[in-house]
């Protein structure tokens, strides 16, 4: 086994791995830099930061396998001091998030999702494949499952588990400053064993346990404080696996000026015009980015006068002129 350079960068970075007859699949990911430069935009609690922290890596993890152009979208509906979090990360493993509170509800020192999300037993965990590119009449799939774990990596995996019926086991991380985790999934067995270099349905199955107990070995502390290089050779220097090419999630957020306007228009002209009576401009902030969008009776107007997507209407302060 040998660690690509790459990795010792100190930047972002999904590795990739095979287990020898490729009967187990492994990823490590740091999405460190990219978890900061996320809460630079909110002053989430700390137990906040943790879950949704590892619900960043998670989805990192999830969106590296994905076999179409388009996104994952992660979503915990809560019945507790959080009521949403949401990740979504695209192919090319660009990553935002979010989180919305209960401000009737203090959330305590060290909770975690059950306390946080699960209180009553009504939380939901839903996890939305959207296509970029639909085909007529295309709608995203979604599935819906009770929150069923008291971690993100339990939930997690028992979600793959009933939805995707995929052995998957997943060991997540984060605080103020880090956000890792590693994935590991048994590959589907095809075929007896035909040659010396072909796993046995039995070696096969013994490859998955031992890659799971080594990877239960890891504790928290340790995937926040060591490097994912560091964290790949000591699990599995005794494994015969192969390591891919690095590739780098980043943050990003893909909200637009056309894409407020269209939901304005979703939302109505009259609901609108509403809006525009009370307080003369209709205002709206990203929750994901900050990014202020800001619409006048003008602009509001030309929403609803013009077919022209939203992006290419002429602004309000570019008509005065």
């Amino acid at each position: 086994m040998s660690i690509t350079p790459e990795l010792a960068a100190g930047q972002d970075s999904l590795q990739k791995f095979m287990f020898d007859n490729a009967s187990v699949r492994g990823e490590l990911v740091d999405i460190s830099a990219s978890w900061r430069e996320m809460q630079e935009r909110h002053d989430y609690p700390a137990p906040v930061k943790r879950v949704l922290g590892e619900m960043v890596a998670a989805a990192a993890l999830l969106s590296a396998n994905l076999k179409f152009n388009g996104s994952i979208i992660m979503q915990i509906h809560g019945d507790g001091p959080v009521r949403l979090l949401v990740v979504e990360c695209d192919a090319e493993l660009r990553v935002r998030a979010t989180a919305k509170l209960n401000p009737d509800l203090a959330v305590a020192d060290g909770a975690g999702v059950r306390e946080l999300l699960n209180a009553s037993g009504k939380g939901r965990f839903i996890i939305t494949l959207d296509p970029a590119d639909k085909m007529p009449g295309q709608q995203p799939y979604q599935g819906i499952v009770p929150l069923d774990g008291d971690d993100v990596a339990t939930v997690i995996e028992n979600y793959m588990q009933r939805s995707e019926q995929l052995d998957t086991k997943l060991w997540l991380a984060a605080d103020d400053n880090v956000a890792r985790g590693m994935l590991l999934q048994k590959l589907p067995y095809h075929g007896g064993k035909v040659d010396a270099t072909t796993l046995s349905q039995d070696e096969a199955l013994e490859t998955w346990n031992r890659a799971v107990i080594l990877g239960s070995t890891l504790k928290q502390e340790e995937i926040l404080s060591t490097t994912i290089d560091v964290l790949l050779q000591r699990l599995f220097w005794e494994e015969t696996i192969r390591v891919f090419d690095p590739v780098h999630p980043s943050f990003h957020c893909s909200c637009t000026r056309e894409k407020v306007g269209n939901m304005l228009k979703m939302l109505g002209q009259e609901e609108v015009e509403g809006v525009l009576d009370e307080q003369g401009t209709v205002a709206i902030n990203c929750d994901f980015c900050g990014q202020h969008y800001e619409y006048d009776k003008v602009d509001c107007a030309q929403l609803f006068v013009s077919s022209a997507p939203a992006e290419v209407l002429m602004h309000a302060s570019e008509a005065k002129h």
